[in-house]
């Protein structure tokens, strides 16, 4: 199917219209041309992207974040729209040959496309021979906003579907800071946006990329501190964000957005301001 070289591929759900309650619609891109005069974005909801991560590396295939699963309930009216088994089929990928899928964190428009109903109605895993990992402290405080009345702002936490992969024993759960998923994948815990949220180093040699999760959701946010509403923890989701990206810019790292709209990905780099910027992304 593949070489056992290292590639990463940006997957794409397509543009979504994400509103104050924390619902998601499928938006025009069109849309974006007169944003300024449209008379909802950017007042009663914002645009953004979902983008899940492929990696495949040392003969495995990992996903990151498989978004929101649009269109892949069995009698889902969203049948002609991309998701993440339409991207992975581009690769010639089926969901059977994922062997993991890493979870930034637990927020409803990161894992929802882990299941889908099928025919008969039963919640069922997207990718079936994969473990599904995530972070101990995200999923011990995922389950105390469950029945919480006055949730953070942004997307919500939605586990109705996801429990069925916990009873069928498909998740690892780990409790290091730093866990190693495969050689040269390794996740990190950061906290900030959520207590168990997690970012994404792929490393082979002296090559690095880091899928950054909500820690920096979009390119808008390398250099421009706006979650304060959203993230559970402000001063430590700031004190994370800096880390990292002192750090990618040391070693000229590669960086994906989740949420960004055009510009997905860029080697992080640093200008005579001392201000974060992408440089063009190129296939070393």
């Amino acid at each position: 199917m593949f070489s056992n070289r290292t590639v990463i591929e940006q997957l794409s759900e397509g543009f979504f219209e994400f509103f104050q309650d924390g619902s998601f619609k499928k938006m025009d891109p069109s849309r974006l041309d007169n944003a300024a005069e449209d008379p909802s974005l950017g007042k009663y909801s914002s645009a953004l992207g979902i983008d899940p991560l492929l990696i495949q590396m040392n003969g495995k295939i990992v996903v990151v974040d498989p978004g929101l699963g649009w269109g892949l309930d069995s009698r889902s009216s969203y049948k002609d729209t991309s998701s993440v088994v339409t991207n992975l089929d581009i690769f010639e990928i089926a969901p059977e040959d994922v062997d993991f899928v890493i979870l930034t964190h637990l927020h409803y428009d990161h894992i929802a496309g882990c299941t889908y109903v099928n025919d008969q109605f039963e919640t069922t895993a997207t990718f079936p021979n994969a473990t599904y990992l995530f972070h101990k402290d995200e999923w011990d405080y995922a389950l105390t906003q469950l029945n919480n009345r006055q949730p953070q702002r942004g997307a919500a936490y939605n586990l109705d579907e996801f429990f069925k992969l916990v009873a069928e024993k498909r998740v690892d759960i780990f409790d290091a800071d730093t866990y190693s998923v495969l050689p040269g994948i390794t996740a990190i815990k950061t906290g900030g946006h959520t207590p168990g949220h997690t970012i994404v180093k792929i490393q082979q040699k002296e090559i690095v990329s880091y899928f950054m999760g909500d820690l920096i959701p979009t390119e808008h946010h390398l250099n421009h501190y706006a979650m304060k509403l959203i993230d559970s923890d402000s001063v430590q989701a700031k004190k994370a964000k800096k880390s990292i990206l002192n750090k990618a810019s040391d070693e000229k790292a590669t960086i994906f957005f989740y949420h960004s709209l055009f510009h997905k990905s860029g080697v992080i780099a640093q200008d005579k301001m001392k201000k974060f910027i992408l440089l063009e992304r190129k296939n070393r």
